[in-house]
């Protein structure tokens, strides 16, 4: 079924709900796009992740959603009968019930690629730190301790990379320039890629025996859940660590407590959690660096992922071509999701 779904002449979009705290607050452009498109916009009046009893009363009234990390459920589609179209801004779809907005004719848009060096930095900040012990040196310094901490420099060490798209690729070919050798999993490698670099392309078991660090750049999949599971880590080296600035899911993170508390995993690095915010046991391990899902946060980042989910939206109110519509396979994944419910 195709999702390139053209507007409907007889109703104009005149009012969206732009869920994200911060919208145009780094440059009031993207905002400014849409009032000169002619829509009003309805702004997250919390300064907070909305949930979903925000989302239902917000889109009252709204014909289309700019929206962020917040739920955008059947419930909340049924509170907006006008609704006409998604615009995410961001690149995960997590949050959006793709199939309900199929069935209501909903077409969904996102914005793939624009945070995609954002997170790629934040991926390798974490692996630098914990290699060379950066915590536990400013740890240490602030009690009063003059520690040098004997790290390991990635020219001596394989990094297992699962998923190479367009974040993956960029983690490759940084940590590369270290001087690491790349090993990586994927459904469909880029074999021309992996010639470039020296990828060894190998399959998840021997991906978690053979690094030394192992980056997760994947979707939350039936396929992927808990990809880093009790099993796979019990595998792992006892010095390795672990890097997720991908999709809470992948990790389950009660096993990963459990490894770094007991030694069986050298550390560990999360931007991304099952629930958040998180709370839970991770927070009180020393090894184990947390950050609150910010990998897209950089300026740059931030402003190209709202100008494009402006754009998006504004495409489809001039009844032209969207540029980013959420492609089929995504709405096959959700659908494969439900199934195994």
């Amino acid at each position: 079924m195709s999702i390139n779904i053209p507007p409907r002449a007889d109703q104009p979009i005149a009012r969206t709900l732009i869920s994200p705290e911060r919208f145009g607050q780094i440059d009031p452009l993207p905002v400014t796009m849409l009032e000169e498109a002619g829509v009003e916009c309805v702004f997250n009046p919390y300064g907070r992740i909305l949930i979903e009893s925000d989302m239902k009363e917000l889109i009252s009234g709204c014909d289309s959603i700019i929206g962020g990390a917040e739920p955008i459920t059947a419930a909340v589609m049924e509170c907006a009968p006008e609704l006409r179209f998604i615009s995410r801004c961001s690149v995960g779809l997590d949050s959006v019930d793709l199939l309900e907005a199929r069935k209501r004719s909903i077409p969904v848009s996102y914005v793939p690629g624009a945070n995609a060096q954002a997170v790629t930095e934040l991926t390798v900040s974490h692996v630098l730190t914990l290699l060379r012990g950066v915590k536990e040196a400013d740890s240490s310094l602030r009690a009063g301790k003059w520690i040098r901490v004997m790290g390991r420099s990635l020219e001596e060490l394989t990094v297992g990379i699962i998923g190479i798209g367009r974040i993956g690729k960029r983690v490759a070919r940084h940590l590369s320039a270290f001087g690491a050798k790349i090993i990586a999993n994927d459904l469909e490698p880029d074999t021309a890629f992996g010639e470039e670099l020296g990828i060894e392309w190998v399959e998840k078991e021997r991906l978690f025996k053979k690094a030394d660090v192992v980056c997760l750049h994947v979707p939350v999949t039936p396929l992927s859940r808990y990809v880093v599971s009790r099993e796979s880590i019990a595998t792992m080296k006892p010095d390795a660590v672990l890097i997720n600035t991908a999709r809470g899911g992948l990790v389950d993170e009660a096993a990963l407590a459990e490894a770094l508390r007991s030694g069986k995993l050298g550390g560990a690095a999360l931007d991304v959690f099952e629930k958040e915010p998180y709370d839970g046991e991770l927070t009180g391990i020393e090894n184990c660096i947390l950050t609150c899902h910010m990998g897209a946060s950089s300026r740059s980042s931030r402003l190209r992922m709202e100008i494009q989910a402006a754009e998006n939206l504004i495409c489809f109110l001039k009844g032209e071509p969207v540029p980013r519509l959420v492609p089929d396979a995504e709405y096959a994944i959700q659908a494969m999701a439900a199934d195994a419910n």
